[in-house]
């Protein structure tokens, strides 16, 4: 099993990241806090469960508003 987990630029700093299809969610300040924070979240979550992921995927989701002007 595959875990995926949607990371977003936190609204102030950091960044947060939600399990897609799972109660998890966490947030950091650095990728490498994030990274140690989404092993210990899963780690917690799955821990009475018969089934543990095997891989855990961060998919980094950047959003970027551009104005256009009128011509």
């Amino acid at each position: 099993m595959e875990l995926i987990f949607e990371v977003r630029d936190a609204e102030e700093s950091g960044y947060c990241a939600r399990a897609l299809g799972h109660a998890i969610f966490t947030e950091a300040e650095t990728w490498e806090e994030l990274r140690a924070n989404v092993l210990e979240a899963t780690s917690l979550h799955f821990e009475d469960g018969p089934v543990y992921p095997r891989l855990v995927q961060l998919h980094y989701v950047k959003d970027e508003l551009i104005p256009v002007e009128a011509a």
